[in-house]
């Protein structure tokens, strides 16, 4: 039974887990961000693109 507590404490107190939470995280932020660049420029962007089609 100790054994199994002391199993449990060392995977409970990892921190492997935490990092791999921390690092999701930050790629959910990063991809918050490019959608709200995306959208917010998406129209200007547009236009440049229309631009250089109609250029050619």
């Amino acid at each position: 039974m100790v054994k199994l507590k002391k199993i449990f404490m060392d995977f409970y107190f990892s921190e492997k887990g935490s990092t791999l939470i921390e690092i999701a995280l930050y790629i959910a932020l990063v991809v918050i961000v490019c959608i709200a660049v995306v959208t917010a420029l998406g129209d200007k962007l547009q236009g440049v693109f229309q631009k250089i089609v109609d250029s050619l």
